[in-house]
């Protein structure tokens, strides 16, 4: 693999390797390095939609198209060491959150990074409220 790193990468260390090391690493030795619930579900082996995924991001990688996000809507994926430098737009139910895998993201999902949830903010009661409702403190 003969991706340029940028130079604040560099320094970057996961579990005591280097980023160098990281991507040319077998498989089976970085699962070695990640917490129990990834090393478990990478030695399960892949979905085939996460499957499909990888294949699409390393055909994405030897074409050198890597510009453009890629849509998924695989959030299970652990992040690799590959997939650094990569932009993903991953689906949260409603839309494609986009964002760019960094180092400090390898080992967690693509979900994490894509929020399912909003805060809720209720508006004031209105038209067709419910009984209870009309008798609300009134704001002050």
């Amino acid at each position: 693999m003969s991706q340029e790193i940028p130079a604040e990468w560099k320094k970057f260390k996961y579990r005591g390797k280097g980023l160098d090391e990281l991507l040319t690493m077998p498989m089976d030795e970085f699962v070695k390095l990640l917490p129990s619930r990834q090393r478990r579900s990478l030695k399960r082996g892949f979905t085939p939609s996460e499957r499909s995924l990888i294949e699409k991001i390393r055909k994405l990688r030897r074409e050198n198209k890597v510009d453009k996000p890629i849509k998924t809507h695989v959030r299970s994926l652990v992040i690799l060491p590959e997939m650094i430098g990569l932009k993903f737009a991953v689906y949260n139910g409603k839309q494609f959150v986009e964002f760019q895998v960094v180092p400090e993201m390898i080992g967690h999902y693509l979900g994490e990074f894509s929020i399912t949830l909003q805060k809720v903010e209720h508006g004031e009661p209105g038209l067709k409220a419910t009984r209870s409702s009309l008798f609300m403190a009134m704001k002050g």
